[in-house]
């Protein structure tokens, strides 16, 4: 999985395409992404004591990473990324501009 915490995407399908996000969490086992503002449902709590109000609570689900692409930095589309050898690090760059994420 080349997504990483932290990248800037874009949904490339489903109900929030278009949307564009930060990755907030990245579930490797699951191929799963959690993208803030994207995918959001709706989760009614109880009240937990005497006196206070039950809420609803918006939240944020995991959705495949396959819906999703990395922003390339330079134009602000929607891009694949590569892996550059530099030394003996690897540096992951987009396809489309070739600029390093």
């Amino acid at each position: 999985m080349r997504i990483k915490k932290g990248d800037n995407v874009i949904v490339i399908a489903g109900k929030d395409k278009g949307k564009k996000g930060k990755v907030s969490k990245a579930i490797p086992g699951l191929d799963k992404v959690v993208v803030e503002g994207v995918n959001m449902r709706k989760k009614h709590l109880r009240a937990r004591r005497g006196g206070q109000k039950g809420q609803i609570v918006d939240f944020a689900v995991p959705m495949h990473v396959s819906n999703v692409a990395i922003v390339d930095p330079k134009s602000g589309k929607a891009t694949r990324i590569g892996i550059k050898v530099e030394g003996r690090k690897r540096i992951r760059i987009a396809k489309k501009s070739g600029q390093k994420i």
